[in-house]
């Protein structure tokens, strides 16, 4: 399925304009097996740590599960 995004006389297409179904598919079930064996961090620990970013007290990264 050609792109709309790359256009024949452009020099060679980037690596976002040719759509990859096989890769996008690997990366889902991937993705779902992440959440499926618990390899999460939730929103919430997420956005404690970014915003402890620039305070006096960062916070370490999340880890899995938290």
């Amino acid at each position: 399925m050609a792109d709309p995004a790359y256009h024949e006389d452009d020099d060679e297409p980037g690596v976002f304009d040719i759509a990859d179904d096989a890769a996008d598919e690997a990366a889902t079930l991937r993705g779902l097996a992440d959440i499926e064996a618990g390899r999460i961090i939730s929103h919430e620990a997420m956005k404690r740590w970014l915003l402890s970013w620039g305070t006096d007290n960062p916070l370490p990264p999340p880890k899995c599960g938290e």
